[in-house]
C-alpha cells in the first residue's frame, strides 16, 4: 500500500509512550530538596521534561550557583533509577507500535534520555528490537535543535519531507518545525494543549488511541 504522507514516524519517549511525566517531576523535585534548593512548582519542572538532562536543570533552576547543576543531575539520576522500573508504556502504545511495525514504516525515537537511560527502558518493556534507530541528548544537540531528526533521516535514507516527529512538549514539536518535518502533539504529557497548539502541529491526539486511529487512517 502506498504511503499517505510518512515513510518514518518518529516518537518521543518520556510522556509519549512512556507513562513517566509525573515520575520526571518528582525526581527533580527530590534532588532540589536534598541539596537544600528551592523546590520547583510542578508545572515547571514538567516545562523542562524533553531537553537534555543538563540542559533542563538549567532551565529549571535558572538562579541556582552553575557549580550546584552537576549535582542535581546526579541526584536526579540517583532518585530516577530508583524509580524506573516501576514506570510502564501508556495503555495501546506497544499495539500501535506493533501495528506500524507491521505495516512497515520506519520506527524511531528522539528522546532527552541518555542513550544509557534509553537502552534500560527500552530493555525493560521489550521494545529494543521495535525501532530502526534511535537518538539520544548525550549524543548529538538537544531539543529543539534539528539535528536528532536530520540524523535519523540520513541513517535511514529517509527524507525529512515524508517524517513526521510525535511528543508531547513544545520541545518535541519545535524541533520537527526546525528540521522541517511534520508534528504531532499528544495532549495526555508533559506540555499543557494551549502551547503545543501554538506549534502548528498537523494533528493533536487526546489519547493513544486517538493517535493510533490517526496514523492508522492519515500516515
Amino acid at each position: 500500500m502506498a504511503r499517505k504522507q510518512f515513510d518514518l514516524i518518529v516518537f518521543d519517549w518520556d510522556g509519549t509512550l512512556m507513562d513517566s511525566t509525573s515520575t520526571i517531576v518528582k525526581c527533580i523535585q527530590a534532588a532540589a530538596k536534598d541539596l537544600g534548593l528551592p523546590i520547583p512548582r510542578d508545572d515547571a519542572a514538567s516545562h523542562v521534561i524533553g531537553l537534555g538532562l543538563h540542559e533542563a536543570m538549567q532551565a529549571v533552576m535558572p538562579n541556582i550557583d552553575p557549580a550546584l547543576y552537576p549535582r542535581m543531575v546526579e541526584r536526579y539520576r540517583f532518585h530516577f533509577l530508583s524509580k524506573d522500573h516501576e514506570l510502564v508504556l501508556f495503555d495501546g502504545v506497544r499495539e500501535m507500535l506493533t501495528e506500524l511495525s507491521q505495516e512497515a514504516y520506519f520506527l524511531a525515537v528522539a528522546t532527552g534520555k541518555s542513550r544509557v537511560g534509553l537502552n534500560r527502558s527500552l530493555n525493560a518493556v521489550g521494545l529494543l528490537s521495535l525501532f530502526d534507530a534511535t537518538r539520544c541528548a548525550d549524543e548529538t544537540f538537544s531539543k529543539p535543535h534539528p539535528a536528532m531528526l536530520q540524523e535519523l533521516t540520513r541513517e535511514l535514507g529517509q527524507d525529512l519531507k515524508r517524517t513526521v516527529m510525535i511528543g508531547d512538549t513544545t520541545h518535541d514539536l519545535l524541533m520537527a518545525n526546525n528540521a522541517g518535518a511534520a508534528a504531532i502533539a499528544v495532549q495526555y504529557g508533559a506540555h499543557p494543549h494551549e502551547q503545543l497548539s501554538a506549534c502548528n502541529p498537523v494533528y493533536s491526539a487526546e489519547t493513544v488511541a486517538q493517535l493510533r486511529t490517526w496514523l492508522s487512517e492519515n500516515a
